[in-house]
Order: C-alpha cells, then sequence, then structure tokens
C-alpha cells in the first residue's frame, strides 16, 4: 500500500474526521496514508500523550472536544468540516483511510449516499472475540430494524456533509455510528458495504479491549435501537464534488 503525506489543504475535497484519546504511537501511520488533497481533522477527546501536539506538527488539523465519548469526538469532526464529502476512520492504525477513496468515489458517481467498511481481520489478534460476538449480534439487530443487507457497525464510512448535518445525530457514545446508520435508513439512504483489513491496533482499546467496554458500547447501541425513527429527509443526489 502506497504512503501518502499528510497534506494540510485550504480547499479539501474530504475531510477526514479522526477521533482520538492518547493515539500518538498511532498517529504517524494513519496521518501518513490521508490521499493527498484531502485534510485530515484529528479530533482531540482529552488526551494526555501530546497526540494534538504531535497531530499538529504531522499537518492535520486538531479540533478539540472536551466531552469525553466517541460520539462527542464523531460529531465534533463532522461539525468542523467544511468539504462535501466526509469520511470517519479509527486513529488506532487498525484501518487504513487510503481505502476511503473508492469509498468517496461511489459517493460521488451517485451510487451510494453512505458507504460502510466491513471489516475483515488481519489474524486473531486484531479483532477479540467478545468484541466480534457483540457487533455480529448488534449487525442483526439492525439488519431486522432496518431491512439493510449490512453486516458491520465499523467505524470506516463516508457520505456527503451536508446530508449528514441533516440527520441531526443526537448520541455522544458508543451508540453514534449505529444511529447515523438508523437515521440514514430511516431517510431512504442507499447504504453500502466494502471489505476493508482489519488490522491489530497500535496501544489498548478504549472500547473493545475489555468486556466491560464491549458491554458499554452493546448498551449505548441497544439504547439507539430502541429511540423511535426520526423525521429526517433524504439526501439530494448531486454528481458534483470532484474527488479522487
Amino acid at each position: 500500500m502506497t504512503a501518502h503525506p499528510a497534506l494540510p489543504a485550504k480547499d479539501p475535497q474530504v475531510d477526514v474526521v479522526l477521533p482520538c484519546l492518547n493515539e500518538a504511537a498511532a498517529l504517524p501511520w494513519v496521518l501518513a496514508r490521508i490521499p493527498p488533497g484531502w485534510r485530515a481533522l484529528v479530533v482531540d477527546n482529552g488526551s494526555t500523550d501530546g497526540s494534538a501536539e504531535l497531530a499538529r506538527s504531522l499537518g492535520a488539523t486538531v479540533v478539540r472536544e472536551t466531552r469525553r465519548g466517541f460520539g462527542a469526538a464523531c460529531h465534533a469532526g463532522l461539525t468542523a468540516a467544511t468539504a462535501d464529502f466526509v469520511c470517519f476512520c479509527d486513529c488506532d492504525a487498525s484501518l487504513d483511510p487510503s481505502l476511503l477513496v473508492p469509498f468517496v468515489r461511489e459517493l460521488r458517481d451517485g451510487d451510494a449516499d453512505l458507504v460502510l467498511g466491513r471489516r475483515r481481520p488481519q489474524g486473531r489478534s486484531a479483532w477479540p472475540a467478545h468484541a466480534r460476538a457483540a457487533n455480529l449480534a448488534l449487525a442483526r439487530l439492525m439488519r431486522r430494524r432496518t431491512g439493510l443487507r449490512l453486516h458491520d457497525l465499523g467505524p470506516l464510512r463516508a457520505a456527503r456533509r451536508a446530508p449528514l448535518l441533516d440527520l441531526a445525530l443526537t448520541d455522544r457514545r458508543s451508540g453514534y455510528p449505529l444511529q447515523m446508520v438508523l437515521r440514514a435508513a430511516d431517510a431512504g439512504w442507499r447504504v453500502t458495504e466494502r471489505d476493508v483489513p482489519y488490522l491489530p491496533r497500535t496501544g489498548t482499546s478504549k472500547v473493545t479491549g475489555t468486556w466491560r467496554g464491549s458491554w458499554q458500547a452493546v448498551r449505548d447501541m441497544r439504547r439507539v435501537l430502541a429511540e423511535p425513527p426520526a423525521p429526517v429527509k433524504a439526501p439530494a443526489t448531486s454528481p458534483g464534488g470532484n474527488a479522487q
């Protein structure tokens, strides 16, 4: 896989939101794989290891979010984004952001409104058994709720910024990715999946690294699943917005 330097962009084609909590060890690898012309938005969620300063030195735009929570960090990045296309990627080196290029191309070509990465673990240590089991159970519930033939609630995803904001997402914890899919489905979005390699992360996961973290994530997502469908409008299809 070709590594690209992380380049700041005045008018980025794509903004990549990278929620970050103490990911200094992974940041150089992740930011080196941001495609040229795209902007990395590293959302610092209270790091104490110098992640924010390192990300800035590597060319990323740093957004600070003091409210703890995966959803809080993701939404802070979304509201700070200015590009037509917005992507989300974990900042722990488990996912390669350069894999988002065909995601954005699918959006640009008008073939989808939301593209998700279906994680394919590369080695036994990439995805702990308890985390994989929780993801499978939640994906089954999501299919039952939406009718979408999806298999994963992975963090690698892409959509257009304005329609995403129109979804009016409210969850600020681990339920954020699921709420995005549910509200997109309720609005009639075309949601597709692409297989992506899932690598062993750098450092310890704050969510799926432990049974307790996984249970809290499942609890957050069950709460989101119990919400009544929200009135949201369908995205307007626009073929513009050149992306690599």
